[in-house]
C-alpha cells in the first residue's frame, strides 16, 4: 500500500470512530455475558440487532469520508472511471452478506 492509498482521517473523525467502536466492542461483550447467563434469546437477538445498526452507522460514516476524500480526489485528479469502479466495488462489499 502506497501511501497515496492510505486514509487520511482528521483526528475529529477517527475520535469519533473509536467512540463508536469502543461502544460496540461493549455491545459484543454484553451479548456474551448474556448467553453465558442463558438470557432470553429474544432479548439477545435484540441486541445482536441493535450492535449491527451501530456496525452499520461506523460503515456509513466510513463510506461518506471515502467519498468526499479519496474518490473525489480521484476523480479531480483525472481518474473518474477508476473512481467510480473503487466506489462500486466498496458499495458491493458493505452490502455482501
Amino acid at each position: 500500500m502506497t501511501q497515496e492509498e492510505r486514509a487520511h482521517h482528521s483526528e475529529k473523525i477517527k475520535s469519533n470512530l473509536k467512540a463508536r467502536l469502543n461502544r460496540i466492542e461493549g455491545q459484543v461483550r454484553a451479548i456474551n455475558r448474556m448467553i453465558d447467563e442463558d438470557v432470553y434469546c429474544d432479548d439477545v437477538l435484540t441486541q445482536i440487532r441493535a450492535t449491527r445498526s451501530a456496525l452499520n452507522s461506523v460503515a456509513v460514516k466510513l463510506l461518506d469520508h471515502h467519498m468526499k476524500g479519496c474518490i473525489l480526489h480521484k476523480a479531480e485528479d483525472g481518474q473518474a472511471e477508476a473512481a467510480m469502479e473503487e466506489l462500486l466495488v466498496t458499495v458491493q462489499k458493505l452490502i455482501k452478506d
